[in-house]
């Protein structure tokens, strides 16, 4: 499963805290908003991949929250309503306010992954092809080339590639990076690192400009001068 930067806006601070623990535990990046007019900040001027949104806030109820973000900021981001408020007229309130999606609680934290994963990869579209720099990957043909030279990659440096071409710009951090190679059967602690090791070997040391980067405390990245060309 991808890891996401997910906007989290919940006033009831144990709620808050048990999601939230949940979803970076998955490896996804949350922040936090503990009332409507924080969130609006939030949202307006950071970048996420997704927004949960608890409905009773102080300041700004959800709603106009939503209303504002897609009316005003003209934000396209996947939105999931949570509340406690099950009836159908709160449903559609939460869908004609421009939400994506309505989760009454309570509600079972392996199913809000699931509906984060589904919207984010509707709103992403189905890609094929990741371009960062002159670094080029295909996931339908499994070719990478750079500055227009195949490279030649095992299948787990071409998995670890694609994690961090999806991810560009942010940092792929090393629990997220295992995670979407192994899932919960993690190899020894050398095996990224040896795998890492033979990804180098490939795309950077025979160019003068080296694109894996390694921040350390932090994890990895793909920097390039031209950053994400995503092909149409």
């Amino acid at each position: 499963m991808s890891a996401y930067q997910i906007l989290l806006v919940e006033d009831h601070a144990d709620l808050a805290e048990t999601v939230g623990e949940y979803l970076e535990s998955s490896g996804h990046l949350v922040d936090y908003a503990a009332d409507g007019l924080i969130a609006v900040h939030l949202a307006t001027q950071n970048r996420y991949d997704i927004i949960v949104l608890d409905i009773m806030l102080p300041g700004m109820d959800g709603y106009k929250v939503c209303r504002h973000l897609r009316e005003v900021a003209g934000l396209t981001t996947p939105i999931i309503m949570l509340t406690a408020k099950d009836q159908l007229e709160n449903k559609l309130e939460g869908f004609t306010s421009g939400a994506d999606d309505y989760l009454v609680k309570p509600f079972d934290l392996p199913e809000l992954e699931m509906r984060i994963e589904a919207l984010v990869r509707r709103s992403q579209g189905v890609r094929s092809r990741y371009e960062v720099g002159d670094l080029v990957l295909d996931t339908e043909t499994l070719e990478v080339w750079r500055d227009t030279h195949p490279l030649k990659l095992s299948r787990i440096c071409f998995d670890i590639l694609k994690v961090l071409m999806q991810a560009h710009p942010k940092v792929v951090t090393r629990d997220q990076l295992e995670r979407e190679l192994w899932g919960d059967d993690l190899p020894d602690s050398d095996a990224l690192r040896s795998h890492l090791y033979n990804l180098r070997q490939v795309v950077d040391r025979p160019f003068e400009q080296k694109v894996i980067e390694t921040l350390a405390g932090r994890g990895y990245r793909l920097r390039a001068q031209d950053g994400f060309q995503p092909s149409p």
